[in-house]
């Protein structure tokens, strides 16, 4: 055998070996805990054969508690490169195999040398998080590798995609990056975020709680809103990645790849879906999917803040973004929650160049006590700002209601929408007829020999002065009152003549949003 042969063999063994991460025992355990291990997830999300490793050989340098000569393959990380339908992505993966995944500086400088070669080349970057955290025989070192890894979250934000994946534990200084990111992805009885672990809040507070009511994919899809997209399993997950990174451009000079158009599916008939009463709820997302090419609508964080929707869509094959207010839950109200989740749909839509599509339908902000001491006004600032700093194409559908600080915030045309449509069901004023005319006509109804049916002739004129689209309409703030069965028609119009649109803002380093 020649030399060559001879050092070939030994870097296929060499490989052979590393690849095996903490051996065939820790592998078993990972695959009887139902996950699948660093590299085979990273072959089962990207496009088959075509993951290039980097940095296999590197090991760790801690020298201190018996670390001194101990072999941990590739530190407990996977890093590389690969596609996903042919366009490249930048991804790493922790090895709970090696370690528990635990987090060293050499550890962090492989995450930081992709998160680089990411942001230089412009690709999106995936993270797969499977860790026990910070590794503790390594002390500040390894603080100083998150602290790394958050800087570059930070530079990366509105330049390339960013995502994270929560395949195992991620506690400690460990969420900080996923939630640093652009999206979370989370898997049922597998997904465990955050900072402090129930051992931890037991010592400390005397309180007994599980890792998974703790912290578990639902906590984090339903009531903190820390998570994007909720999976059963792990395949489920990796779909998910694929199809939100199909409506996404790869960076933020680009456009989103523009598909072939289809038309909606017949089986949503617009003018069917909103009841005439406005005080009925309807599905938003049903108007959604009567409207998008072939009515595939992509929902994101579904479960929390469900008084408003967001998501992407496509129409005539390009990417637009929705939001939408979701009569089914709270009357569509905007509250703290979902004026954080809108805000920051928003704020991503146009930084990554992609149209917003507002459909309005709500009473105003949430009332109540409660609300207003959790910051209500601040939080719901953030739609205000939000929609008025993007520069991208912004059209606006009222549906029905459209009442006081919330016609303003969904984006008016005094927030400089490039287009503003009204249903002939529309009712644009200050506050609902009803709560208008008690106030306006207080007396004359007190006074009334029949204070019902006066009540009910004030509620009418009200709506016939005020309530309605034309009042607007006549003033300029509405654009076009349009049948519901033209409204695709309107929107790919506005769509297609703000494709190129070039809108400017004062030169500043930045504004401060009502954070």
């Amino acid at each position: 055998m020649s030399i060559l042969k001879q050092k070939i063999q030994e870097l296929r063994d060499r490989r052979k070996e590393a690849a095996l991460g903490g051996g065939e025992k820790a592998i078993e355990k990972q695959h009887a805990a139902g996950k699948l291990t660093a590299r085979e997830r990273i072959n089962t999300l990207l496009d088959e054969d075509s993951f290039f490793e980097y940095d296999l050989f590197v090991e760790h340098e801690a020298r201190e508690f018996g670390m001194l000569g101990k072999v941990m393959h590739g530190d407990g990380v996977v890093v590389g490169t690969g596609s996903i339908e042919g366009h490249p992505v930048a991804i790493f993966a922790q090895d709970f195999t090696v370690t528990g995944g635990s987090l060293g500086l050499v550890h962090a400088k492989k995450i930081c040398k992709i998160m680089d070669y990411a942001l230089n080349m412009r690709i999106p970057l995936i993270g797969i998080n499977d860790s026990g955290g910070a590794r503790i025989q390594e002390g500040v070192n390894a603080l100083a590798g998150y602290g790394e890894i958050f800087f570059r979250n930070t530079m990366a934000s509105g330049v390339i995609p960013q995502l994270s994946v929560i395949l195992g534990p991620c506690a400690g200084g460990a969420v900080y990056s996923p939630a640093l990111t652009d999206y979370v992805f989370v898997v049922d009885g597998v997904s465990k975020m955050f900072i402090t672990g129930p051992e931890v809040i037991k010592s400390v507070l005397g309180e007994e709680i599980t890792q998974e009511d703790l912290g578990g994919a639902r906590v984090h899809s339903e009531i903190t809103g820390n998570a994007h997209f909720f999976a059963k399993g792990e395949d489920e997950c990796f779909e998910q990645i694929r199809k939100l990174l199909s409506f996404l451009p790869w960076n933020n000079s680009q456009k989103a790849e523009r598909f072939t158009p289809k038309a909606p599916s017949k089986k949503f008939d617009i003018e069917k879906i909103v009841p005439e009463d406005p005080t009925k709820p309807y599905d938003v997302r049903d108007v959604i999917r009567a409207l998008v090419d072939d009515s595939d609508f992509f929902e994101i964080q579904e479960k929390w803040a469900a008084n408003i929707v967001i998501g992407y869509g496509r129409m005539n094959g390009r990417t637009v973004g929705f939001v939408a207010n979701q009569p089914m839950v709270l009357a569509g109200v905007l509250d703290c929650d979902s004026s954080d989740k809108a805000a920051r749909f928003i704020r991503y839509c146009d930084a990554f160049n992609i149209p917003i599509v507002t459909f309005e339908d709500l009473p105003g902000y949430l009332p109540g006590v409660d609300q207003e001491h959790a910051g209500v006004i601040r939080h719901g600032a953030k739609v205000l700002y939000a929609y008025s700093e993007a520069t991208v194409p912004r059209i606006t559908v009222i549906l029905r209601k459209a009442y006081g600080g919330g016609y303003i915030a969904m984006n008016s045309r005094h927030l400089q929408a490039d287009f503003v449509y009204a249903w002939p069901l529309a009712e644009i004023a200050v506050m609902g007829p009803e709560g208008a005319a008690n106030i306006i006509f207080r007396k004359e109804i007190a006074e009334s020999a029949n204070p019902d049916e006066t009540r009910k002739q004030k509620v009418e004129e009200y709506k016939s002065k005020f309530a309605n689209p034309y009042v607007a309409a006549g003033k300029g703030y509405v654009d076009a009152i349009i049948e519901p069965e033209q409204t695709r028609l309107y929107l790919l119009h506005a769509l297609d003549i703000t494709y190129d649109k070039v809108a400017t803002r004062p030169g500043k380093k930045h504004g401060i949003p009502p954070f």
